[in-house]
């Protein structure tokens, strides 16, 4: 008798998450929140890890929360459930903002707000350098490993270009560079029913 196979749950590729990966999620897990979701793995070590989803547009500009905001023009991202209240970014700035803690190559989180400001009132901002979020998602030790060993994601490696650019489409372009068996999930419908 052959073997059933779910060609929408993950089979583990083996490779261990670490600070600047990403995980990728199958396209109809059972938490709503992370279906289809790109998160870029901002810090990971034996106390937990922390991510933020690349690809959960608010519909909403940073520019809308406050007077604080008003000089970026920048959509504001769901990161996560954790902290929903807060706002988190990553950015390309480097050591010129001072307190960014390094997750990659040119790429940074967090620093002082302040320095970035002035940053942006000189000009020298561009969309594409810093991703605002509200809230992230967290593991605490162990948990993540376990929902690796439970095939609820995948980790890749991505390019802070792409991590930085505002694509609709990032999760399906992630899935199209994965092992050819995740294939038919860049194409599938995200409500099958209306299809």
């Amino acid at each position: 008798m052959d073997k059933q196979i779910d060609i929408f749950k993950i089979k583990s590729n083996k490779i261990k998450p670490k600070q600047g990966m990403i995980l990728v999620s199958e396209p109809f897990g059972s938490e709503p929140f992370f279906q289809r979701a790109i998160i870029l793995l901002i810090e990971h070590n034996k106390s937990g890890t922390v991510g933020l989803i690349l690809n959960k547009p608010t519909g909403h500009k940073i520019s809308e929360l406050s007077d604080e905001f008003k000089n970026f023009d920048s959509p504001l991202l769901v990161g996560g459930p954790v902290k929903n209240k807060n706002i988190f970014y990553i950015h390309t700035f480097g050591k010129s903002i001072p307190n960014s803690v390094h997750i990659k190559d040119n790429l940074y989180w967090g620093g002082n707000f302040d320095i970035i400001q002035l940053l942006k009132s000189g000009g020298k901002n561009q969309r594409n350098r810093i991703k605002f979020f509200v809230g992230y998602a967290g593991w605490v030790a162990g948990q993540l490993d376990t929902e690796l060993s439970n095939n609820f994601w995948l980790v890749s490696d991505i390019d802070v270009n792409t991590i930085m650019n505002y694509d609709k489409e990032i999760w399906k372009k992630t899935v199209n560079k994965l092992s050819k068996e995740y294939s038919i999930w860049a194409n599938f419908p995200e409500n099958p029913i209306f299809n």
